[in-house]
């Protein structure tokens, strides 16, 4: 009699703030674990968004391991895999849902192919669109020097400039790979006591390519599993297009490089790498600035002409002399006024989202009411026209007002300026869930056009649903269907997936999780995901607050350093007045902060180091206070 198997597979899954995510793969997971001989590990580093209690409340058979500090993916890893007795590791990113045979699958392969050292299987992301990264090829010099300059872009399906995503492979097969994704890693367990643990001098990215490599050299094979899929929202750990995600990716390849080559070949990797990381740094600043400073120019490019031309309007029809101002109105005047109005726009939050007319209206104002403050102070040759002034001011008003009403109607095709076009939303799921999702909609004031349901069984009931899922794809087209959501309860994730890949990337879908408060999606691998649920709003995290605080600060410190000879003279005594002073202008501290009371300051937005507390006056009375009698 054959005795049973112990623990057939260890996940380890590392967090760090994505709790919503983590929610919905450990979803996953236990549906994957039903009937299989699984254990599942979280190691949590230091996460501030309560993803430890969550794990603890809702899932009870996770073995949790939380850490005080963040120490790395692959040091983190490490910790559940020294401890795992499972005969496979399954290293699962938190972003990410597998299929409900995913891991029977895999286990039948791996048992299939005792040569296997480790496994990777079919991603798609959050629009159904096929994850490159799923198979990938050594970054040797002219492979990462393809890849990082674009050329496997270009080349999707060359040997030669696509090696690193080996983009000549089918996709659909099941294919010998060089390097698999840490974002799913099946891993043997044995071979894994053989070469070694993930290296934690890769803090983050770098340390699959590393072990990749490590299991090949010892002699096993890396396969690419094309029979199960899953999803892997991307995105969430760190912006894929930020110069921060760039530096450290690229310095993750030159740890590598140093590791594992040497002479020339280590020499030029590194070369070919260093100029990586300078023209995809270039690349990434190019791309935010642009996208930043695209509005801020078209309005300058407004306004400018608007000057100009009234200018050539008051000379010639008030004055009567078309050389009436002085050439200084090029020079001095022009840029003074645009660059006055662009002030007032960026610190009334007119170049914030959402749009608000206000905002921009406001800030004109105010730029209009400063140089005419002013005006009366320049020297007489720059001294043109109040009117000039004040009609500028009124041009800058329509023009500002009217380019953002033109680009919202090419955009959106309707004039309601500030409301997008409401999307055309369908619901797959079950009658009851389809309530309490329209509920969650209501309850976190998400504006949707919501069209119906969509029933995932055989039914008759026209007035409930629009139709079964075997049709969805009429429904979609029928109804103009902008997203879709699916309820996690009623439909299999592999449907989920199916669907998803078949309807394609020009819709958005999203996920509710079974008894979640959470609806989860992403439209884009580059981008954070999209989640509708019920969180606490703090209007210090806006962009618009911040900046405001940080000019308050900066106000503050300017008119106590013109003032600090007297101040000190008055206190008699020595302060560090100049020095916070200066510390406050540098960017290094705010007047005002959190008093750092309790855990709680931990989950509050970031601010800079205060200068002062709010509990600064409470802390002087209770030192000066007396203790009461007995």
């Amino acid at each position: 009699m054959n005795e049973p198997r112990g623990i057939r597979l260890s996940v380890v899954i590392v967090n760090y703030n994505v709790k919503y995510f983590l929610e919905q793969a450990l979803l996953s997971v236990r549906r994957a674990s039903v009937h299989l001989p699984v254990e599942v590990f979280v190691v949590d580093n230091n996460s501030v968004d309560d993803s430890t209690a969550m794990v603890r409340k809702k899932f009870p058979e996770v073995q949790l391991i939380a850490n005080t500090q963040n120490v790395g993916f692959s040091a983190a890893n490490n910790q559940a895999i020294r401890i795992a007795k499972g005969e496979y590791i399954l290293l699962l990113n938190p972003d990410t849902v597998v299929e409900e045979d995913t891991f029977e699958k895999c286990l039948q392969f791996m048992d299939a192919h005792p040569e296997a050292g480790s496994l990777g299987v079919k991603m798609i992301d959050g629009a159904g669109i096929f994850l490159p990264e799923s198979k990938r090829g050594f970054p040797a010099p002219l492979v990462a020097f393809f890849k990082a300059f674009g050329f496997s872009r270009l080349f999707p399906k060359s040997r030669v400039f696509n090696h690193y995503h080996l983009g000549f492979l089918d996709r659909d097969q099941t294919h010998e790979v060089e390097v698999l994704s840490g974002a799913f890693m099946w891993l043997r367990k044995a071979v894994l006591d053989q070469v070694g643990l993930l290296d934690e001098t890769f803090f983050m990215y770098g340390e699959d390519i590393d072990l990749s490599y490590r299991i090949v050299q010892a002699g096993f094979k890396n396969y690419y599993f094309a029979e199960t899929t899953i999803i892997h929202y991307k995105g969430e750990s760190t912006k894929k297009g930020s110069l921060n995600y760039v530096r450290t990716f690229y310095q993750a390849m030159i740890i590598f490089a140093r590791k594992h080559f040497s002479g020339e070949k280590m020499h030029l990797f590194i070369f070919m790498i260093q100029l990586a990381i300078y023209f995809r740094a270039m690349l990434t600043l190019v791309a935010a600035w642009t996208k930043k400073l695209s509005l801020p120019f078209l309005d300058a490019g407004l306004m400018v002409g608007g000057l100009l031309f009234i200018k050539n309007f008051w000379a010639t029809q008030y004055f009567k002399d078309p050389d009436y101002f002085q050439p200084a109105f090029y020079y001095f005047n022009t840029p003074l006024y645009v660059a006055v109005w662009l002030s007032a726009l960026f610190f009334s939050g007119a170049y914030d989202p959402p749009l608000r007319l206000r905002r921009l209206v406001r800030g004109l104002l105010w730029g209009t009411l400063f140089l005419a403050a002013i005006y009366g102070f320049l020297p007489l040759d720059y001294r043109p026209s109040r009117a000039i002034i004040l009609m500028g001011a009124l041009w800058a008003i329509l023009s500002t007002v009217g380019l953002r009403f033109a680009l919202h109607f090419l955009r959106f095709r309707n004039l309601d300026l500030g409301r997008e076009r409401e999307c055309n939303l369908i619901i797959v799921g079950q009658k009851e869930e389809s309530d309490r999702v329209r509920y969650l909609l209501h309850q976190v004031q998400v504006r949707k056009n919501i069209i119906g349901i969509v029933a995932p069984f055989e039914t008759e009931d026209l007035d409930t649903y629009l139709s079964t899922l075997p049709r969805l794809d009429e429904v979609v087209y029928l109804y103009k269907v902008d997203e879709i959501i699916f309820c996690g309860r009623d439909i299999s994730s592999q449907e989920i997936m199916r669907w998803m890949t078949h309807l394609g990337p020009h819709l958005e879908y999203k996920i509710v999780p079974d008894d979640s408060m959470s609806i989860i999606g992403s439209s884009s691998k580059n981008a954070q995901g999209e989640i509708y649920t019920f969180d606490i709003q703090f209007n210090i995290a806006t962009q618009n607050a911040r900046r405001n605080k940080r000019l308050l600060d900066i106000i503050v410190a300017l008119t106590l350093l013109l003032a600090s000879p007297v101040l000190v003279w008055l206190m008699r005594r020595k302060t560090g007045l100049w020095g916070n002073c200066f510390r406050v202008l540098a960017g290094n501290r705010s007047w005002v902060g959190y008093a750092q009371a309790g855990e709680s300051a931990n989950t509050l937005p970031a601010l800079r180091k205060g200068v002062l507390s709010p509990l600064a006056g409470c802390a002087i009375r209770s030192t000066t206070s007396r203790p009461s009698s007995a």
